[in-house]
């Protein structure tokens, strides 16, 4: 008998153990919804404040607590799930600005979801920036897909789920006290991510302080905050010595010819993190570092990351992917890239205390995917 492609994809849905109804956690929750039309996409977005378990400190700014918005798609019973994390470094994109965004998405005007590149297109197009809110809807939408075909993303795209990578745990500045406690909470993890970028005593008691406690290797975060070229080289051999085996963003993100020499020169690896926003970033970054972070909601999402990594590649760059505080929604749709990353610095999920979805796993410290279609996230119910 030739099966429909309607009974196919319900077929497909039901044999991906697909979650029926709304989450629980959106009960009581004012939902704006965007559609067009029973039979097409169904938009519905929501804030949700992330809250961290210790006040997360970078070279540049603080903060105990972030807005995500988290989103869902719905489509003949199937619900797709992202999330648009809005950090403050994410410039112009609040809370307000995303859900402004969203309310003017019409999704309902299209009937097939696995039409995704017409669809994405079209969002691209509803207005420039947004790339926060514009990666929740992608996230979502491939979550969807994926549950509609019944199969995880990473198995859509022919990704070897064991290549995936240890996670680093990352460690924001703070007091030695709080670093040290931060570090021993960090057991479970291989890598150790520092955040640095301060005045030399300050970078060193944190390197110091984190050796107090582990010899495992770290990779360092500088978030722009080395601004002399030469600096920078004699940190890189210090911290060399002392395992490190990684540095992102040393420089400012627009000293091209600094950081170009600084990369010749630089004993370790150095990860475009600033200077690597999207897609037409990447040709640039070429010869300036040695490779590139990818981070969903700077790049709009599922989409353009695959491409980022095609382009990578070719250039014969080191691919990391990165995150900010997020829940397990986010992070397991990042996670999906894992297999193709050399380095990956997935711990939002891990920095709040109130994660409302459960997903992707770490274990042993490596990044274990699971066999759920689409992202493999689901919205942990109460």
């Amino acid at each position: 008998m030739t099966m429909t492609r309607r009974n196919f994809i319900k077929t497909s849905a039901i044999a991906g153990g697909i979650l029926a109804g709304p989450s629980a956690a959106h009960k009581g929750i004012n939902i704006n919804t965007r559609t067009a039309g029973s039979k097409g996409l169904k938009l519905s977005f929501r804030p949700y404040e992330l809250h961290a378990r210790h006040q997360f400190t970078i070279s540049g700014f603080s903060r105990n607590v972030q807005t995500s918005i988290l989103t869902e798609i719905s489509y003949d019973g199937v619900t797709g799930y992202g999330e648009a994390p809005l950090p403050p470094y994410m410039e112009g994109q609040t809370p307000a600005t995303a859900s402004a965004f969203m309310k003017k998405v019409d999704l309902g005007q299209f009937r097939d979801p696995l039409e995704l590149d017409d669809i994405l297109t079209y969002l691209e197009g509803v207005d420039a920036g947004h790339t926060g809110a514009k990666a929740g809807i992608d996230i979502a939408l491939h979550d969807l897909a994926g549950k509609l075909i019944g199969r995880p993303l990473y198995q859509i795209w022919g990704y070897t789920r064991s290549k995936t990578p240890d996670t680093t745990m990352t460690i924001g500045i703070d007091s030695e006290d709080v670093v040290r406690k931060k570090t021993e909470e960090a057991a479970p993890f291989n890598l150790i991510k520092v955040k640095l970028g301060m005045d030399e005593a300050t970078d060193k008691m944190l390197i110091e302080t984190v050796r107090s406690v582990t010899d495992k290797p770290i990779t360092i975060d500088a978030n722009q905050g080395w601004r002399d070229k030469h600096y920078a080289l004699d940190m890189i051999h210090w911290l060399k010595e002392r395992g490190v085996i990684l540095i992102e963003q040393p420089l400012p993100k627009d000293v091209w010819d600094d950081m170009a020499w600084l990369t010749e020169k630089s004993p370790l690896p150095t990860i475009a993190d600033e200077s690597c926003q999207r897609l037409t970033d990447v040709p640039r970054l070429r010869g300036v570092f040695s490779g590139i972070n990818i981070k969903l909601l700077k790049c709009t999402g599922l989409r353009e990351a695959n491409r980022m990594i095609s382009m990578a590649e070719a250039f014969g760059m080191k691919l990391m992917i990165g995150c900010t505080m997020e829940t397990s929604c986010g992070i397991s749709a990042a996670a999906q890239l894992t297999p193709k990353m050399d380095y990956a610095d997935l711990d939002g999920n891990f920095l709040i205390s109130n994660d409302c979805f459960s997903g992707v796993k770490i274990v042993n410290g490596k990044i274990t995917l699971n066999d759920r279609p689409g992202i493999g996230a689901e919205p942990i119910r109460s």
